[in-house]
């Protein structure tokens, strides 16, 4: 049998036809490998994926300013802020806490608590939170987000904001952990929870860390990876985000009042950026806008500690013509447990919203389910930590700045 014939390409590689016949390609198949790596095609050239772990000045680009520059430029003064510790449990009421309790366990939570009256329920993960998610009985209602703070005079300090007006702090004799609680809410109405004085639980049992053999690195010998089916038990509460209305107010009241920092906005052109006049770029400027020429739409704050490292996101805000939680996000142990839970949320005929896939901004693995009230609820793993020495990025807004792998994203995803 005769030897397939090399041809010379145009980029000086060699090109090897191959038999068959593919409806893409053609009759004769060529694959063109020139010295760096790319591939030819009768598409036009295809370089290998690549993914790597990089500086986040790196990553983040030109189109940023300092966390430092960013709040001197909006008059923040840190000392004035609450100072919150971390994202504690979320809130919401349900109409049957039956249902939501099935859904909870199948998405990886447990009972930590149940009232004598069955009307309260709170539910823990593996972490040393006493429970990352409370739910009470009643009509469909968010609840809000519940950070913990530093000290009880961060209470006392926050009934002093706006929006505290009608709030006083609370005992939680009943649940678990105790401590102070006090509800505030924000320009939109929206709660915000804070939390003091919750004895810490002791830690569940933590996952083992699965080792990978990748094409050069090999430290898995004689050790099989095996998996069962179940679950993804949920570690801690992330994150969570709101749909507002009126973006550069909630902005404003979010990190001036708390130390909620910036890590990423998301922008989009304005129309008429060609017309706009400098008097409308200091105006603009006044307002925490970067660029006059563009405005800010969305935007993912950190908790910010300072150098402790913290994650990429805790909390995010997006415009929009109906004011509406729309999310909340727990974290799970790796992509294997992410998967083998999205498996048996789909074996449960639960609906998923979107995924699997991975974000950009926050790089974590990412998968959105609808739980039984009508809530979106989402695991996700591997995410990105930032501190006081990451810089503010600005992204341009779109479908492409949400994923780098995964199924499309809905129409209606961010509505």
């Amino acid at each position: 049998m005769a030897e397939p014939q090399t041809q010379p390409s145009a980029n000086g590689s060699s090109t090897t036809p191959q038999n068959g016949h593919s409806e893409q390609w053609g009759t004769d198949r060529p694959v063109t490998l020139d010295a760096n790596g790319a591939l030819d095609t009768p598409h036009g050239t295809a370089h290998p994926n690549v993914g790597k772990s990089i500086p986040d000045i790196e990553a983040i680009g030109p189109d940023s300013e300092s966390l430092t520059s960013w709040q001197k430029r909006n008059s923040i003064n840190p000392q004035d802020q609450i100072k919150l510790v971390r994202l504690s449990h979320m809130r919401y009421q349900h109409p049957d806490l039956d249902q939501i309790t099935t859904f909870l366990l199948d998405f990886g939570m447990h009972i930590a608590k149940r009232s004598p009256d069955g009307e309260r329920i709170w539910y823990r993960g593996y972490g040393t939170t006493q429970y990352v998610y409370y739910a009470q009985k009643g009509p469909k209602k968010f609840l809000g987000g519940t950070f913990e703070v530093e000290s009880h005079a961060e209470l006392e300090k926050a009934t002093k904001l706006p929006g505290a007006e009608s709030s006083s702090i609370e005992t939680l004799h009943e649940a678990p952990g105790g401590g102070f609680l006090l509800t505030l809410h924000d320009p939109e109405g929206f709660p915000i929870n804070l939390l003091y004085g919750q004895e810490p639980a002791p830690k569940g049992e933590y996952p083992s860390k699965v080792i990978v053999n990748d094409e050069v690195d090999k430290p898995r010998v004689r050790k099989f990876n095996r998996f069962t089916s179940g679950p993804a038990a949920v570690h801690k509460l992330g994150h969570y985000g709101l749909c507002v209305q009126d973006f550069p107010a909630q902005v404003e009241w979010y990190t001036r009042n708390c130390n909620l920092a910036p890590t990423d906005f998301l922008f989009v052109p304005i129309d008429n950026a060609k017309d706009t006049t400098s008097s409308d770029e200091s105006k603009a400027e006044e307002g925490g806008q970067k660029d006059a020429r563009r405005m800010d739409v969305a935007v993912f704050l950190h908790v910010d500690r300072g150098e402790e490292p913290t994650d990429h996101h805790t909390f995010f805000m997006s415009m929009n013509a109906k004011s509406h939680v729309h999310h909340c996000s727990f974290e799970v142990h790796d992509y294997d447990t992410q998967h083998l839970g999205h498996q048996w949320l789909a074996s449960k005929k639960y609906t998923s919203v979107w995924g699997i896939g991975r974000h950009i901004l926050g790089s974590q693995i990412f998968d959105y389910w609808w739980d039984t009230t009508g809530n979106m609820i989402e695991h996700y793993a591997d995410g990105d930590l930032v501190n006081k020495d990451t810089p503010v990025a600005w992204n341009n807004a779109g479908d492409e700045s949400l994923a780098v792998w995964g199924p499309e994203v809905p129409k209606w995803f961010l509505e």
